[in-house]
């Protein structure tokens, strides 16, 4: 069972400001995206199919706090902790770091939805071949 997840991305241009700074929102795009990658680190997505229907996971909060800013071309790693595995939702905590010293951390929490186009979205139990590969992170 896995509860941490690694991910590394370098700073582009475009996630920067004028300064050459990255800017405070792509800290959210870039928990995004290391959520998407430990998804798919199971073999699923975030947008997939089960039982004949479209799942997928929508946002239920998000946050940030700032230590420290990165700049154009900084690489980043990006560690990804699952703070806790409900029956129909996870909710990581993020920790970002560039050449070994904390620039930020951040938290998500996201539902496992039925989001058939044309239905309301709701909630569903995190599929078992999923919830059962997934535990939460316990520090030592």
């Amino acid at each position: 069972m896995v509860s941490e997840f690694h991910y590394r991305r370098r700073v582009e241009f475009a996630d920067t400001d004028l300064a050459g700074i990255m800017h405070f929102a792509r800290f959210f795009v870039f928990m995004e995206t290391a959520e998407h990658e430990f998804l798919r680190s199971f073999g699923t997505s975030v947008s997939t199919t089960f039982e004949d229907n479209k799942i997928g996971w929508p946002r239920l909060t998000a946050s940030a706090e700032y230590i420290r800013p990165l700049k154009f071309e900084d690489v980043v790693d990006i560690y990804l902790f699952v703070d806790r595995k409900g029956q129909k939702s996870l909710s990581y905590k993020f920790v970002f770091e560039h050449d070994g010293e904390l620039v930020a951390r951040g938290e998500m929490a996201s539902a496992c939805c039925i989001c058939n186009p044309g239905e309301a979205i709701r909630a569903i139990t995190i599929p078992p071949e999923l919830a059962e590969q997934i535990e939460e992170y316990r520090a030592e």
